[in-house]
């Protein structure tokens, strides 16, 4: 299934509704902020815009689904109302959170658990037909860093992804609502991070677009001794063509405007 934008891999643009996410958390609290946020976003060319109420950094603490929508649902329909035709994401994990965010508006659900946590998710979905990210990942923001063994990243991560599919077909899900993200940062080191990127074709499968979120993230920070999230754009920004090179379909992003810049160029090059 081809995207709205066409040929091109196309940008997903992060707002962080959280205190406490690692790159810019607390800069977005609130209707107001989140739709300036979403408002520049778009202009700097978002095609998709991501919007996260619970910070899934290595050591969060869960807020749990209350405080969740409480965050999240007044940035919605703010960003709803102003922006009726934009293509909004919602962050959760939770099915509860995804219900209430499918009936305020929102039209994609990016899961982080791969539909582990939380089966009721994939019914919601499965009951509005609606795109869902499946992304890898184990264990959950406290523990995965210490669930980093594999035989070989590539294939294991794979083939976690086919099961997650298949919990995700068996709840009703249709397999032309699915898209791939091998989950970077997440219960991976920096080696298997870098191994990911440089076989990414193989994580290629018919139908299924793929999401490759690299932004900021520490693996990049590791390689280009750069402590601070958001000075991390020019290594962001070589994950982002290598990713294109090697087959995604979309990247998520904080710095939408360079990595548009990116998608431009990449497109133009016919995916390099």
């Amino acid at each position: 299934m081809h995207f709205p934008w066409g040929p091109r891999a196309g940008v997903m643009g992060v707002i962080n509704l959280t205190p406490d996410s690692f790159s810019d958390g607390g800069r977005y609290e609130g209707a107001a902020a989140a739709l300036r946020q979403a408002e520049r976003l778009l202009r700097q060319g978002a095609d998709v815009l991501d919007l996260g109420a619970q910070s899934t950094r290595p050591g969060a603490a869960e807020v749990g689904v209350e405080t969740e929508l409480e965050r999240l649902l007044p940035a919605l329909h703010a960003i709803r109302a102003a922006r009726p035709q934009a293509i909004l994401s919602i962050d959760t994990f939770w099915g509860a959170v995804a219900e209430a965010a499918l009936a305020a508006g929102a039209d994609w659900i990016n899961d982080v658990s791969g539909g582990r946590r939380d089966p009721s998710l994939l019914k919601a979905v499965a009951g509005q037909g609606c795109r869902l990210v499946l992304m890898h990942s184990r264990g959950d923001s406290r523990s995965m860093d210490q669930q980093c063994q594999y035989n070989d990243v590539v294939a294991d991560v794979r083939q976690e992804l086919e099961q997650a599919s298949q919990r995700a077909l068996a709840a009703g899900v249709v397999r032309g609502q699915l898209i791939w993200d091998p989950g970077l940062g997440f219960a991976k080191t920096t080696d298997q991070n870098l191994e990911l990127l440089r076989r990414l074709d193989e994580l290629k499968a018919p139908g299924l677009p793929l999401l490759v979120g690299p932004s900021r993230k520490r693996f990049i920070g590791e390689v280009v001794g750069e402590t601070r999230p958001c000075a991390r754009i020019w290594g962001t920004a070589a994950v982002c063509a290598l990713a294109v090179a090697r087959g995604a379909d979309l990247i998520r992003v904080h710095d939408v405007a360079p990595m548009a810049q990116v998608m431009r160029m990449a497109g133009a090059l016919g995916k390099c």
